[in-house]
């Protein structure tokens, strides 16, 4: 595996080995050894699958602490736009985000370490997005920054159809105003 930091500490990218044949093909998605090796530290509780038409969108979603969560993301069929938002406070690169494309046919990972918001965009009909979490579930600690946030100025993929978002997606704050919230 192949595991490249982005340029917000933290967010990496992973490029598994893969070992094709005429029958397919065979790769490792998760060794333990290997992300400890690389830096990646977390236990994995929970594994999440969703399936979405193209132009959906969900996020930007986190937990927070006792019940943050890191996150690792592939795609296995289809294509998504998959960002990372940067929420730790006193960090270089608060309010920054990085995205990449994650599909079935690059197979690329990407480790979101706990202080992120994470969303995406999916670019295929189908697309099944599977993703380890180092933290169970927790509606209680669930939150949210509205996806268009001005701030942090994502530049999603325009499609020639209308984004599709959850009635919770599309009433999040804005970053400067869940920053007032938490503060209150």
């Amino acid at each position: 595996m192949n595991f490249i930091q982005t340029e917000i500490e933290g967010v990496v990218v992973i490029e598994p080995r893969i070992f094709p044949d005429p029958r397919g093909c065979f790769f490792e998605s998760y060794r333990k050894d290997f992300f400890r090796q690389n830096g990646i530290p977390d236990d994995f509780v929970q594994d999440n699958n969703s399936v979405s038409a193209r132009g959906v969108l969900r996020g930007l979603h986190f937990q927070i602490e006792p019940k943050a969560q890191a996150k690792l993301i592939r795609v296995v069929r289809g294509s998504v736009y998959d960002v990372a938002v940067d929420l730790r406070q006193g960090s270089k690169t608060y309010a920054r985000y990085f995205g990449t494309v994650l599909s079935g046919e690059n197979r690329k990972m990407l480790y979101i370490p706990k202080g992120f918001a994470h969303g995406f965009c999916v670019l295929e009909d189908e697309t099944e997005f599977f993703y380890k979490c180092s933290e169970f579930y927790s509606p209680e600690h669930e939150r949210g920054i509205i996806w268009n946030d001005p701030e942090i100025s994502i530049a999603w993929p325009r499609l020639d159809c209308d984004f599709i978002l959850s009635e919770k997606d599309c009433h999040y704050p804005t970053l400067k105003n869940f920053g007032r919230m938490a503060k209150s």
